[in-house]
């Protein structure tokens, strides 16, 4: 606890001294929102939408909210669209009543949204950090905001199952994933006849139900029969969170980047990677093969329509949702991660595992041809545009009416006293 209250009182001083040169967005300018009110722990949730952001920037103007001072220090150096802190309510409420914002994006579920959700003549839109089938895809919190923009049919059917007099025909738009769109970058490796794996888990989870991660029972296993073939490529990127909570956790994690950099040591053409970078990108579009936890990275990777292989998660109490796409994706059980070598082998060469894949593909992103999905989040964005000004036209008349109907009155009373 005294080392987050110093670590804060730290970065409340850095940002003390940088925010006088920081330009603020002008009065009556900011058009889009995104509220981000967490710490940098879960930096990697926006992250996930610098590019979508970036790009929606060149028609529509864009801004995010920081609330916490570590956040926006590293937000000043990597957002690509502007960014304001506003620490206190009362920062937030003069930033909300000096812009014209139409719409709030949210890419997580903060308690701290609900400060938020106060300002009404505005659209508070939940995007989410990422597609997958945990619990976290159908809480009853979807219900707090106006409107939620969904991958494709398959995050609406998942909805349609969990919630009660949810409205999906007005308050879910599919967008697709426009993420997938700027699945690029360059290589940190050579182009060789190396099969290239990207082994991407979730972290240990905060209770039995979430209980994902593969690291600590699968991971050890798989990875080391990766590298000992000479023949393939790890890239093992983490969830950031792993082994904050379970001490097991922490030390298979760390025992796979200790195998990762000997391997590497022992033949350096292997060109193996450690991946804790802040963009997810070159990792999804490049690996020929993806392993994955049941989280967001299953959908991420899905999107991009590569072979993909999905860790069951060991404990039996894991909420797994095998209704969509984890009841007929390529499974990888903790009994059988050491066989990993030959699973990569057939899910990149079978014609049934590719056939079973492109039916998924289209199922839970719709159209995944380039641009495809960054034309609906526009098309969404500009639809709810539309809306907001036919509400603000509407009120505008209303209060021209009220004024109106209040002159008349005055003017009736005027008449009857002068007739008296």
């Amino acid at each position: 606890m005294l080392r987050n209250i110093l670590r804060s009182r730290r970065a409340r001083a850095q940002l003390a001294r940088r925010l006088p040169s920081i330009d603020k967005p002008v009065p009556g300018s900011v058009q889009v929102a995104v509220y981000f009110a967490d710490t940098r722990v879960n930096l990697y949730q926006i992250r996930q939408w610098y590019a979508p952001l970036a790009e929606l920037a060149k028609t529509r103007s864009v801004a995010i909210i920081a609330r916490s001072p570590g956040t926006m220090l590293t937000l000043l150096d990597e957002s690509p669209v502007p960014v304001v802190y506003l620490r206190k309510v009362v920062e937030l409420e003069d930033f909300v009543e000096s812009q014209n914002i139409k719409i709030v994006f949210y890419v997580n579920q903060n308690t701290k949204n609900f400060q938020m959700f106060r300002y009404g003549r505005m659209w508070h839109v939940f995007i989410n950090h990422g597609e997958s089938d945990k619990m976290y895809m159908t809480t009853n919190q979807f219900k707090a905001y106006d409107y939620s923009f969904i991958a494709g049919e398959a995050a609406r059917e998942r909805l349609a199952r969990k919630l009660w007099d949810f409205d999906l025909d007005r308050r879910a738009i599919q967008i697709g994933r426009p993420q997938a769109d700027h699945f690029a970058g360059v290589l940190p490796y050579p182009d060789d006849d190396r099969t290239v794996v990207l082994y991407a888990p979730t972290w240990e989870g905060d209770r039995e139900s979430a209980a994902y991660g593969s690291i600590a029972t699968h991971g050890v296993p798989l990875v080391e029969a990766l590298l000992a073939t000479g023949a393939h490529r790890v890239v093992y990127r983490p969830h950031p969170r792993s082994g904050v909570l379970d001490p097991a956790y922490r030390a298979a994690n760390e025992s796979i980047i200790a195998a990762i950099a000997a391997a590497n040591a022992s033949d350096p053409a292997a060109h193996h990677i450690f991946d804790d970078g802040p963009q997810l990108d070159w990792q999804l579009a490049g690996a020929d093969v993806a392993i994955t936890d049941v989280s967001a990275m299953v959908y991420d990777r899905l999107a991009t329509g590569k072979p993909l292989i999905v860790a069951r998660p060991a404990s039996p109490r894991a909420d797994v949702d095998e209704t969509g796409y984890l009841g007929d994706c390529e499974w990888l059980t903790e009994q059988n991660a050491g066989d990993i070598v030959d699973i990569v082998d057939r899910v990149q060469h079978s014609e049934e595992a590719r056939t079973k894949l492109n039916f998924w593909v289209e199922r839970h992103f719709g159209d995944t041809t380039p641009g495809a999905a960054t034309a609906r989040f526009h098309g969404a964005v500009e639809r709810l545009v539309t809306e907001w000004e036919h509400h603000a036209a509407l009120h505008a008349a209303d209060v021209s009416r009220r004024e109106t109907d209040s002159f008349d009155d005055d003017d009736d009373e005027d008449s009857i006293g002068d007739n008296d």
